[in-house]
């Protein structure tokens, strides 16, 4: 089988060249597509770090890093929670917000083109098959980690 026959490279190449898109866009601004990632992720009221890796589909040492920078760049800033001193909040300062509508303005910007440029009905096939395609991964990823005696509380969902 040709590596272009298979699904997870066509998986990987519309990815790939995602990524290199919001690179470009977000290097205007002194960013990176990891970064926007995360501001697009955080609620208006902040979010616990700890439900930020899943949310996300990012390991958590990853997480940590970007968080690092993004706190030492003035983007976010961490919080103990009220009710839960061990709990960490994440929150974007006025200028995170600033970068996080710059975020989604690319998002919102790729989004429009690639519909103007696809059928609508094809679209929704993506989906369809990607809806499918995500919920296949998961049972395999649950059977693979059954198989292998690992917990089943180290999936991590996007």
């Amino acid at each position: 089988m040709k590596p272009e026959e298979t699904i997870d490279f066509h998986l990987r190449w519309l990815w790939m060249k995602t990524m290199r898109l919001y690179n470009i866009e977000a290097s205007r601004y002194g960013g990176s597509m990891s970064v926007g990632y995360v501001l697009l992720n955080i609620d208006k009221d902040g979010t616990p770090s700890t439900k930020l890796g899943p949310k996300m589909g990012i390991e958590s040492r990853s997480l940590t890093r970007t968080l690092k920078s993004m706190e030492e760049n003035g983007l976010i800033i961490r919080s103990a929670g009220n009710k839960d001193g061990r709990m960490v909040y994440v929150h974007l300062t006025d200028e995170g917000k600033k970068y996080r509508e710059k975020a989604r303005e690319a998002v919102i910007g790729l989004n429009e083109y690639l519909q103007q440029h696809i059928r609508p009905g094809r679209l929704s096939e993506f989906f369809e098959i990607s809806a499918e395609i995500n919920s296949l991964l998961d049972t395999r990823i649950s059977e693979t980690k059954s198989i292998n005696n690992i917990p089943q509380s180290n999936r991590t969902k996007p």
